[in-house]
């Protein structure tokens, strides 16, 4: 067994809301050792540009690389803060996953922005990324990338599998751990998470998110919108497969009520997961989700298994993406998959992930 890496693991997901970074030391096997976690969310401006990029397939545009820089800056902010927090820790690595603005990976493209050696250079700590394109470039869809980690987090609590760990982001995405092996370990995105609702909230209502469901609960469901949204192709694929937060259109749904295009919107989510999960003997949820409680009490209602936030486990539900990047990261250093043909239908074998050393000269992602 390698000796652990001390990691700090950065997300930042599309739902825009801000950085989450986890310092963690780990094997990228079977031992993690929860050390810190802080998140910062972003301040509206650099919300606002982040926002304009999603959807963009050219990242060389140029308010697309000040937007990177930007975001770099912000990453290398609070990375620079946990090193601080823990002076006699030595980081071996951070894992940047970037931003996503775009991803097709049909079309054999996946876009997640920021500068690694900028990174580097501001914390003076190697960097792991580029997380997704050699995926994709395997014909893989280049998420879910958390898995392994799910995996990991079910055997060492020793859990009665199989289990089904889902995390609802902008988009929802689900790991069914089945046992311990490769071959028994599934996942796919299952539809729109908290993004929907999310921009509809801000458009209509000019608040960031549905507070406890609040707004959802005073809704009118239109079924007839959620049945054609659920006829999708989409949903009749077998897993592996992943989606971009903006994948479905969903226009029809302002020409309702405000409140019933929220309860509409947040439906859809609830159905969409529900419609992916098969056996288990649980649900145990993270990402910003999980907070909504009309959403969980609406899955519990669909799912026959009970639905509780990871926190059940002893996780904080906020920090198991930056902590998953982290854990990849430590795999990637050590020439170890990130990715399996069963969770986003890659060539076996491929090797994902790049190594920014801090000598070594200019990366962009």
């Amino acid at each position: 067994m390698p000796s652990p890496y001390v990691i700090i693991g950065l997300m930042s997901g599309t739902s825009l809301d801000g950085i989450d970074a986890a310092l963690i030391r780990t094997d990228g096997e079977d031992y993690i050792e929860h050390i810190d976690f802080i998140t910062r969310p972003y301040d509206d401006s650099l919300r606002a540009t982040l926002r304009k990029c999603l959807g963009q397939a050219d990242a060389a545009q140029d308010f697309i690389q000040q937007a990177a820089h930007a975001l770099t800056l912000c990453h290398a902010q609070i990375v620079n803060e946990l090193i601080a927090k823990h002076p006699d820790i030595n980081i071996d690595a951070v894992g940047f996953h970037g931003q996503t603005i775009y991803h097709a990976p049909h079309d054999g493209v996946t876009i997640q922005i920021g500068d690694a050696a900028l990174l580097a250079a501001e914390t003076g700590c190697d960097v792991v990324y580029d997380y997704r394109s050699a995926d994709v470039a395997a014909g893989g869809e280049g998420a879910p990338l958390l898995p392994l980690y799910h995996r990991a987090i079910a055997l060492k609590a020793q859990l009665d599998l199989p289990v089904t760990f889902l995390n609802i982001g902008g988009v929802s995405n689900i790991t069914q751990v089945n046992g311990r092996d490769d071959q028994q370990i599934f996942a796919c995105d299952t539809g729109p998470g908290n993004a929907l609702i999310d921009d509809a909230m801000q458009k209509l209502f000019n608040q960031k998110y549905d507070t406890d469901g609040i707004v959802s609960k005073k809704g009118v469901i239109n079924e007839g919108l959620l049945s054609k949204w659920l006829a999708a192709p989409y949903f009749a694929r077998p897993a592996p497969k992943s989606l971009d937060r903006d994948a479905w259109a969903v226009e029809d749904a302002y020409n309702l009520a405000p409140a019933d295009c929220i309860a509409t919107l947040s439906a859809f989510t609830i159905r969409s997961i529900a419609h992916h999960i098969g056996e288990t003997h649980a649900i145990y949820v993270c990402g910003g989700g999980r907070h909504n409680g009309y959403i969980m009490d609406e899955l519990a209602a669909a799912l026959s298994c009970p639905v509780q936030p990871i926190e059940a486990l002893g996780y904080d539900g906020d920090a198991i993406e930056a902590e998953g990047f982290a854990y990849l990261a430590a795999r990637i250093l050590d020439g170890k998959v990130i990715s399996l043909p069963t969770t986003t239908g890659l060539k076996a074998g491929t090797l994902s992930g790049a190594v920014y050393k801090t000598t070594d000269k200019r990366a962009v992602i």
